[in-house]
This record gives C-alpha cells, sequence and structure tokens, in this order.
C-alpha cells in the first residue's frame, strides 16, 4: 500500500513564481541554464544547476559547486524567495500542454515504499547518476526538485481534484515553453486526511519519469535512517514526488536516428526489411505510425510504413512485445548491427516533443542516414512490466511536459 503524508512545503511567494520556477536539472547543460537564469539572482537554476555562478567550464562536480548550492538555498530562504509554509499540506499542481491539462497530487513519498519496491521503476539507473544527486540531496538536506509518479485510477482521488481545482490556483502562469502550470494548496484537514487514507489502498505507485532522482532522494533517506539509532517516523523517510492519475498521462513517442546502413545501400537495406515487416511506400509526406506495431520509417527523401510480419513478436511478453523492442531486434541489431543502445556511437535519439521534422532535418543534412519513428508506450505497457518486475529497453518513454522544478520543496528535516 502506498504510504504518503503531506508536508510543510517551502515554496515562493505568489508574485515571484515565475521568477524562481525553472526546467528540471537534467534537460539543459550549463551554459544553457546560466543563459537562461540570465540576470535573474532569483532563477531555482542557482541551486540546481549552481555551476552558473562559476566561471564557464567549471565542472558541475566541483564540491565547490555542491557548496554554492546550499549557499544560495539558505540565501533563497533569507531574502524571502523562498518561504516555508507553517501547516502541512497536500498540494495539487496541474500542467498543460496543447489543450490537454493533466493534474497531480503533490505529496511525501515513503522511502521504505521505495526501497521494498512498492513504488515500482521501468528503467535501470547510473550509479555515477544517482551519486550526483544524492550529493545534492545530502548538502542541501532537502529535495528541491520532485519526482513524476503515475498511479492507478481512482474515482473518490479525481473528485477531490475536480473539487480542488474548482477554486483560484495560489500558481497559474504560463512557461517560456507554451506550456501552463496551475498549483493549489489543499488546507482543508479533512481532505488531507482523506488523500492519505485513499493513497494507503492504492497497491502501488510507478515511476514514470525521474528515476535517479527517486533512487538518489530514496537512498539518502535510507542512509539517515540507517545513521540514526532513534529511528522513528522523521521527516527524512519521505521525498517529493508528484503523483498523478495514469489516465491524464500520455506518453510521446522515442524516436531513432541511424548514421549508417551497415554497408548496405537503400535498396539492399529496404529489401533486407522485408523479411520481417511489410513495407509500403508512402512518398515524401511525412508519415506517422497509426498504430501500435506500426513504424515510420525515413530514407533517401522519403517515408515508409513498416509493419511486422506475423509470429515476428510475442505480444503475451511483456517486453518482447514492445515495439522498442521489436525494431531494436530487427532492425537495429540484425539489420543495421547495433547491439547495445547505451554505448553505440551511431545511434541517436529523439524525443517525439521535436516533432517528425526533427528526423527528416537530421537525415536530410547528412548528418544521419535513416530515421525510424514509434509509436509511443501505453501507460498500461509500462505499469505492466514495472507490476512484472522488468526493465524497459533504454530510451523508450518520454514524458511531456516536464515537471516546473521551484514551486516546491521538500525538507527532510521539518
Amino acid at each position: 500500500m502506498a504510504k504518503i503524508k503531506p508536508f510543510r512545503g517551502v515554496r515562493p511567494p505568489r508574485e515571484l513564481v515565475t521568477e524562481v520556477a525553472s526546467r528540471p536539472y537534467d534537460v539543459l547543460n550549463s551554459e544553457e541554464a546560466r543563459a537562461e537564469a540570465g540576470d535573474n539572482e532569483k532563477s531555482l537554476y542557482h541551486i540546481i544547476k549552481p555551476e552558473i555562478d562559476f566561471e564557464p567550464g567549471t565542472d558541475e562536480h566541483d564540491p565547490k559547486v555542491y557548496d554554492r548550492a546550499v549557499a544560495n538555498f539558505n540565501a533563497f530562504q533569507h531574502n524571502g524567495w523562498l518561504i516555508q509554509d507553517r501547516e502541512e499540506h497536500y498540494y495539487i499542481y496541474a500542467q498543460t500542454m496543447n489543450g490537454h491539462t493533466q493534474y497531480g497530487f503533490v505529496i511525501a513519498a515513503n522511502v521504505e515504499d521505495y526501497m521494498e519496491e512498492r513504488i515500482k521503476k521501468h528503467e535501470l539507473t547510473r550509479r555515477d547518476k544517482e551519486e550526483d544527486r544524492m550529493k545534492h540531496v545530502r548538502i542541501n538536506n532537502a529535495n528541491i526538485e520532485p519526482v513524476f509518479f503515475a498511479f492507478p485510477d481512482n474515482d473518490e482521488l479525481e473528485t477531490i481534484i475536480r473539487n480542488v481545482t474548482a477554486a483560484e490556483p495560489e500558481y497559474d502562469f504560463t512557461a517560456p515553453d507554451g506550456f501552463g502550470h496551475h498549483f493549489w494548496v489543499i488546507d482543508d484537514h479533512a481532505i488531507i486526511d482523506r488523500i492519505t487514507e485513499l493513497f494507503a489502498a492504492i497497491p502501488a505507485l510507478y515511476i514514470a519519469d525521474g528515476h535517479h532522482r527517486t533512487a538518489a532522494a530514496a537512498l539518502v533517506g535510507n542512509e539517515k535512517a540507517k545513521n540514526n539509532p532513534t529511528h522513528k517516523g522523521e521527516e527524512y523517510n519521505y521525498f517529493l514526488a508528484v503523483a498523478f492519475p495514469a489516465s491524464h498521462l500520455n506518453i510521446i513517442d522515442y524516436n531513432r536516428v541511424v548514421r549508417d546502413l551497415n554497408g548496405l545501400n537503400p535498396e539492399e537495406f529496404l529489401e533486407a526489411l522485408k523479411k520481417d515487416f511489410c513495407v509500403e511506400d508512402k512518398g515524401t509526406e511525412e508519415y506517422r505510425p497509426a498504430a501500435l506495431h506500426n513504424f515510420s520509417l525515413y530514407l533517401e527523401g522519403n517515408w515508409y510504413s513498416l509493419t511486422p510480419r506475423e509470429g515476428r513478436y510475442n505480444d503475451a511478453d511483456p517486453i518482447g512485445g514492445l515495439d522498442v523492442t521489436i525494431s531494436s531486434d530487427l532492425i537495429l541489431r540484425d539489420i543495421l548491427g547495433i547491439h547495445d543502445l547505451r554505448s553505440d556511437k551511431r545511434i541517436d535519439f529523439v524525443g517525439g516533443i521535436r516533432g517528425l521534422g526533427e528526423l527528416k532535418r537530421r537525415v536530410d543534412s547528412g548528418e544521419m542516414k535513416v530515421a525510424l519513428a514509434l509509436y509511443p508506450v501505453s501507460m498500461e505497457q509500462l505499469m505492466r512490466i514495472a507490476d512484472t518486475g522488468n526493465i524497459m529497453p533504454p530510451k523508450t518513454t518520454w514524458f511531456e511536459p516536464k515537471l516546473r522544478s521551484g514551486l516546491v520543496i521538500h525538507k527532510l528535516e521539518d
């Protein structure tokens, strides 16, 4: 059962939220963060990307960079740019993209739930990335940025969302990327208690995005528990998350571009595809995959539809039935000789938010030889894989919009 609690959020005054809020630390590099922060001293990048306060080229893992994060976090609180709520709350955070709004509960999730796999993952994590975020959590003694969870739909929680969001939001703004962000504070104690009870009946939470941040937050909390001989129910037993009903979320396609055809010419490559796929020439107009198990290929100025032939995959296998597995095995491995998606330099990955035009551009420029677009993974597939203890292949899911950082922070010692 999912154990959650309300918490005393640390957050900006309403009039400062657009100055403080930022994109997550891992979606842009140091120079992009430096440019976005500009001369805005209130930007959260000074805490989550503190290397921007040093000369360009400064190692973001230098101890002085982590120390600057702490100094800046303290300064933000001293200056009143971040203020801690007096009482514990849940919050609702909504995001709007292309006319669709998704509503999530901002919660303190339980460390033990992660350690005992009631918070389920679908991706592998890298220890170096975990350690970087663990240092950031340890030294700030806070979860500065939330992680992104999903949970099975619940009618009563949907009713709570509707009722709470009927009121004026605490924050309501459109970010520079055009996505809307809306935020409500839940201060009714009866509703807070009921949310806790309803989540306690949910069997599991699912990591949608932010596997490294989740692991880092949980591992730091676990460390603190082990180092405290009188450990009981301290705040460090919890970490910051936004949990969305699964039906609210849309997973965007995550596509592939490859530098060469592994020694084949275009005609030979298309012929090789016909062994396992029905190949249909779609001409020069962009072609998007029409359904699960349909692929879009761009080669030499032309788009093609690829549909696997009967018996080439197994839908009863949670991993084998994924389009990313089918394409990785039958195209990337068997024809193009790409065996390790994590390390092979001949392949790159393009989030679907960039559109099919980005695939076309990279091939037409000569940088890449061929592009492959996939139909998006569904939330049902993701949850099924997590429930069966399986791990998705690399670069399978892309969630958009990303959670905005700086709307609320969770301290590990209240």
